[in-house]
C-alpha cells in the first residue's frame, strides 16, 4: 500500500513570478502533481517541474468545466495515491480562492494539508500603480468584496456598509457586474466623482489600467474590453496615482500598458 501523500494550497500571487514566496517555489519543485486555476499566470505555470503532472481546473464566469466538488475529489484522489500535490491558486488561497472549502474536504478525508499564503491581487495592484489601499486622511480602512456570487446568483452585498467614504473598496471578479456595483454605491450616497481604478492582469506584461469615476466606470469598462483577471479599487486613494514618482513607476513596469486616465 502506498504512503498517503499531502496537499499544499499555494498562493501564486497576482502574476509576477518574482512575487512568489520562497516557500511556494520550493514546494512547487517537490510536487508530483500541480492542480492549477485559470488565474495563475503563464509565467508562473512555466515554473512547474516537467516531471509533475499539471492539471487545469480553472473556472470562468458562467463556465465551470470542473465543478468545485470534483476539484475536491481530485485533490483527495491524488493524495491517497501517495502523491505530493500542489493546489496552485491565483493570489492568496484564503481570499476568494475557496481554499478553506478544499482544506475542509481534505481534512475530512484525513489528508494532511498546508496553506502557503500568496500576495493577493489588491496588494499587487497597489504596488505597481502607487495607489495605496489606506492613506492617512483619505482611507482609514480597506474592504475586499467579491463582485461575482456563487452560481451566478444576484449580488447580495451590504451596500450601505460598503458606501463608506473613509474606506477603500476593492472588488474582485467584478467586471460583469460593475454597472450594478457602481449604481448601488451611488444610491447609497457616494459621490459621482469618486475615483475608480480598474486593473487587469496586474504585475504581468499584459497589464492594463483604466482610471475613471464612479459615475462613468461601467461605460468605460464596456468600451475598453480589457481581458484577463480584473480588479477594481474604489475610493479617494485612487487620486494618489498621479503622485507616484516616475522612477517608482518605471521600476514597477512589467511591460507595455494600455492606459486610459479620465479621473
Amino acid at each position: 500500500m502506498k504512503n498517503q501523500g499531502r496537499v499544499y494550497l499555494v498562493g501564486a500571487g497576482p502574476g509576477d513570478p518574482e512575487l512568489l514566496t520562497l516557500k511556494a517555489v520550493r514546494t512547487m519543485g517537490l510536487a508530483h502533481a500541480v492542480v492549477y486555476d485559470r488565474l495563475v499566470s503563464d509565467e508562473i505555470l512555466a515554473l512547474i517541474p516537467t516531471s509533475a503532472h499539471a492539471i487545469p481546473v480553472g473556472k470562468a464566469p458562467k463556465s465551470h468545466p470542473v465543478p468545485q466538488e470534483r476539484i475536491n475529489e481530485i485533490l483527495v484522489e491524488l493524495a491517497q495515491a501517495g502523491q505530493t500535490v500542489v493546489r496552485l491558486k491565483g493570489g492568496d488561497p484564503s481570499i476568494f480562492g475557496r481554499g478553506s472549502e478544499e482544506a475542509a474536504a481534505l481534512h475530512a478525508a484525513g489528508i494532511p494539508v498546508e496553506i502557503i499564503p500568496g500576495i493577493t491581487a489588491a496588494q499587487g495592484a497597489a504596488a505597481v500603480t502607487g495607489v495605496p489601499l489606506t492613506h492617512r486622511g483619505l482611507a482609514t480602512g480597506v474592504r475586499y468584496v467579491t463582485g461575482h456570487c456563487r452560481g451566478d446568483s444576484p449580488l447580495d452585498l451590504d451596500w450601505a456598509g460598503l458606501a463608506d467614504p473613509q474606506t477603500t473598496l476593492v472588488v474582485y471578479m467584478g467586471a460583469a457586474n460593475i454597472r450594478e456595483i457602481a449604481t448601488k454605491l451611488l444610491e447609497q450616497g457616494l459621490p459621482t466623482s469618486l475615483p475608480v481604478m480598474a486593473i487587469a492582469n496586474a504585475t504581468t506584461p499584459r497589464e492594463s489600467r483604466i482610471f475613471s469615476r464612479l459615475e462613468t466606470i461601467a461605460v468605460e469598462i464596456a468600451a475598453a474590453r480589457l481581458e484577463g483577471p480584473m480588479l477594481f479599487v474604489i475610493g479617494s486613494v485612487v487620486s494618489l496615482y498621479r503622485s507616484c514618482p516616475a522612477e517608482v513607476m518605471s521600476v514597477f513596469s512589467y511591460g507595455p500598458l494600455r492606459e486610459a486616465v479620465n479621473a
